[in-house]
């Protein structure tokens, strides 16, 4: 027996061509847990039409094949981006998926030319936000659409 009483996981993660329905049910986890903590208009999930856009990439995290987390990058064309649906499905959680989602994410961004990345959390994500921290991110002002929404949290990280 692993002294934590878990089997550790061999996590795979890639670009996901297509959206298989796996991703698309955990989206929906996703969008349930975000709008049990926050209002609908504070809620700014990337639409699953605009994952299929070229300037998007969707990372996904697996177990074996069983799908762990999503991660999603918006390539803004600018040496920006901007992380989307960062979500780790809750029996995969405190495992340190999240955070080889964010590093595969940002070596991503880095080999597309971005040397800024964003994103947007809620304070009532203070893992999501202790995550962040860890990784180098830091708190700055709102952004785009977030620009005067209370529940947005926006935090950002130079590459390279």
């Amino acid at each position: 027996m692993w002294p934590s009483g878990r089997v550790p996981l061999v996590i795979t993660i890639a670009t996901e061509p297509r959206l298989r329905a796996d991703v698309l049910a955990l989206m929906r986890v996703a969008d349930e847990y975000a709008l049990g903590l926050y209002p609908a208009e504070s809620y700014y999930a990337i639409d699953v039409a605009e994952l299929e856009r070229d300037h998007v990439t969707l990372l996904a995290a697996r177990d074996d094949g069983v799908l762990a987390g999503i991660v999603a990058l918006v390539d803004n064309g600018d040496e920006t981006a901007e992380i989307k649906r960062m979500f780790v499905a809750s029996p995969f959680r405190g495992r340190g998926i999240a955070g080889a989602l964010l590093a595969r994410v940002e070596e991503v961004a880095a080999a597309a030319s971005v040397s800024l990345v964003r994103l947007e959390t809620g304070p009532k994500q203070p893992d999501a936000i202790a995550l962040y921290e860890k990784h180098g991110y830091a708190h700055i002002d709102a952004f785009g659409q977030y620009v005067g929404d209370p529940s947005s949290v926006c935090m950002e990280k130079r590459l390279g």
